[in-house]
């Protein structure tokens, strides 16, 4: 008793002392106590000595000492040895048990090697050792885990037909292989037969493995459901639960359903963590909602819960993305002061900031008091900085900036190069496009769409066409697909070479490739059809898109529009403009101003009299242009009754007082 109080106590010295004593006295010790000590040893060589004795002593084994032994030398990572010791009692009285099996096959299982746990599974059976649930639920893990969904399944009905039936466990694991491949109509299956079928109610593990799989393929409103199940069996949701749901919901913009959640949690004694508050603080601040996420931050410290990096470049990202850039200033430099260290990604939104707003000269202010405080910078804060020179035309400082980012231990990424291969671009000075293009792939930096569409951008610049139009091939040869982008910007290109033909070409090979023309590809087509090909044709495209519901923006009837105004053909242009209404689109003052203009500059008198009366029609307020404009066209014109209506609706607007 007292060797086997001191095993499980895990006092192993003192219990390997009590057994020599023992000896010394011609005590046997009983299996029992043999092998409680040979479980805390089953980790050692020790444990072999231990085992000697046993045989050395004359105790008979139990089938537990074989399990121990081989859970030992599986923990040891000595496979060949656990399946030796198996062979080697085979046939004897303590011959290896269901449990030794199921040992090895979950150690094999769990380095992924199913196809072995198999075997042993096909040989336990082979040595009349019929399998438990256990081991079932072992080998259908390994081979959900190894991707073999189908045999798993064949596995779970082979079990039943042996008269095991499936328990939680099971049904829990099957459900788990389903969500890891994301097909989450067959885990809802497992689940209706888990209550119908067997009669088993699922658990909160369950549970949580099917609102996890439905939030991460997007399908929110499952998960939500399942959730309302949950409460209504009597579950109470843990936090991480309710965390995954927020982050859901945020992902999707919904952040005020989110909210709602937190409230349930609250109400449920539920207390929020840092986690689940960092998500609702950058939901709200992706929202534009800042106000609302410093709130919640007050309550958050309130609550005693201290925010991380994380929570605070939320906040300050959504300060800095509203505009709000002194306000984002104030927090950046209270955390500056506070015992807070802000690492490089706080000082990183600052600068991106100052840089999006023009302001490069405070950025780099930030950046050398990001070096003041030794913080190393990353590659964000130097292409933020280059973009930033870039945008306020300093392309020597930029570049300057690109060769001292080596100084810092960091490698150029592609964003880097792009960035300063667009500004040489927009300089027109190709040359160094190209010496950037060869640098990158003397470097091994695989250029992205941005990259070729930036290069294919200067090539369209210096007319040279038909290689832009290799360089499409190019980029296929190397795997990467041409997005809209970089077919917009050829095609815009083929436009103003008034080669319409090519231009079409280049949107077939977009649907031949899959890919869906944006309405901007509509826009830059009929833009070039009115400009430099013919309206005629661009009425056609026009119709043609209309009849196949293709939706185009406001800017594809706004262009055709002022080409038939241009042409005097105002009664199509009237047509196209009651269309474009029917569509829904706002008409603002501007776009009637546009009309007006040109009617007035083609002398279509009537039909500039018939916009200005749609206009007052719709609630549009005429401004002074407007009036100005129609009074020189009706005075030119000699309209002198029509320039009198004039005055008087201008004198009803207020415009006109003498």
């Amino acid at each position: 008793m007292l060797a086997f109080i001191y095993s499980r106590f895990e006092m192993v010295h003192d219990a390997l002392f009590v057994l020599v004593k023992m000896k010394e006295q011609n005590l046997r010790p009983s299996i029992q106590t043999y092998n409680s000590l040979l479980y805390n040893l089953r980790h050692t060589d020790i444990m072999w000595d231990v085992y000697n004795d046993i045989k050395d002593s004359g105790t008979p084994q139990s089938a537990r000492t074989s399990s121990i032994i081989v859970d030992g030398l599986c923990g040891q990572s000595r496979f060949r040895d656990a399946v030796l010791f198996l062979r080697q009692n085979d046939g004897k009285e303590f011959a290896p048990s269901v449990v030794s099996f199921n040992t090895i096959m979950s150690r094999y299982c769990k380095l992924g090697l199913a196809d072995i746990a198999k075997s042993f599974f096909c040989m336990m059976l082979k040595y009349g050792i019929l399998p438990d649930t256990y081991s079932y639920n072992i080998l259908i893990h390994g081979l959900i885990v190894a991707g073999s969904m189908e045999e798993a399944l064949e596995l779970t009905n082979d079990m039943e037909k042996q008269g095991l039936q499936p328990d939680m466990v099971t049904y829990k694991i099957v459900a788990k292989g389903f969500h890891l491949l994301g097909l989450m109509s067959g885990a809802r299956e497992i689940i209706q037969k888990m209550l119908t079928d067997e009669g088993l109610k699922p658990d909160l593990v369950t549970y949580t493995i099917l609102i996890c799989g439905h939030c991460q393929m997007g399908n929110i409103e499952e998960a939500l459901r399942l959730r309302r199940d949950l409460l209504s069996s009597g579950f109470q949701l843990n936090v991480i639960l309710y965390s995954v749901l927020l982050s859901s919901l945020c992902k999707r913009g919904q952040v005020d359903e989110a909210l709602q959640l937190l409230y349930e949690m609250e109400a449920n004694n539920l207390q929020p963590d840092l986690v689940t508050y960092s998500i609702l603080i950058h939901g709200l601040c992706k929202q534009g909602k800042v106000q609302q996420a410093i709130q919640l931050y007050k309550e958050m410290c309130f609550n005693r819960i201290f925010p991380n990096s994380f929570a605070h470049s939320g906040i300050l990202k959504g300060l800095c993305e509203k505009g709000m850039l002194s306000d984002a200033r104030m927090y950046f430099d209270s955390l500056i002061m506070s015992n807070l260290k802000p690492g490089v990604t706080l000082y990183n939104i600052m600068i991106d900031g100052y840089v999006k707003l023009g302001d490069v000269e405070e950025a780099v202010r930030i950046y050398k008091r990001l070096r003041d405080k030794a913080i190393t910078p990353s590659i964000v804060t130097f292409n933020s900085l280059i973009y930033g020179f870039c945008k306020n035309r300093k392309v020597v400082e930029a570049r300057r900036l690109l060769d001292s980012i080596k100084v810092h231990g960091l490698e150029p990424s592609a964003v880097t190069y792009t960035t300063l291969m667009n500004a040489y671009c927009e300089e027109g000075n190709i040359n160094k496009l190209h010496e950037l293009l060869l640098e990158m792939n003397l470097k091994d930096i695989e250029p992205t769409v941005v990259t070729y569409t930036v290069v294919i951008k200067g090539l369209c610049k210096q007319r040279k066409l038909e290689e832009s139009v290799q360089l499409l091939e190019d980029m296929r040869a190397k795997g990467l697909a041409p997005d809209q982008i970089t077919y917009n910007t050829i095609i815009q290109c083929f436009c103003k070479a008034k080669d319409m033909r090519k231009a079409f070409e280049l949107l077939d090979d977009m649907l031949i490739h899959n890919l869906e023309p944006t309405p901007a590809t509509y826009n830059v087509l009929i833009d070039g059809l009115c400009r430099y090909g013919d309206v005629e044709d661009a009425d056609r495209v026009l119709v043609s898109l209309q009849d196949r519901n293709i939706n185009l923006t406001k800017v594809a009837y706004t262009t055709m529009i002022k080409a038939h105004c241009v042409k005097g053909d105002a009664q199509r242009a009237v047509k196209v403009f009651h269309q474009m209404v029917e569509k829904g689109f706002e008409v603002s003052i501007r776009d009637y101003s546009a009309v007006i203009n040109r009617l007035c500059k083609r002398c279509l008198i009537n039909e500039a009299k018939y916009y200005f009366c749609i206009m007052l029609s719709d609630g549009v307020s005429p401004d002074q242009e407007i009036f100005e404009m129609m009074l020189n066209a009706f005075h030119r014109a000699g309209h002198v009754h029509s320039v009198f209506e004039l005055l008087a609706v201008m004198i009803k607007f207020g415009l006109l007082h003498d």
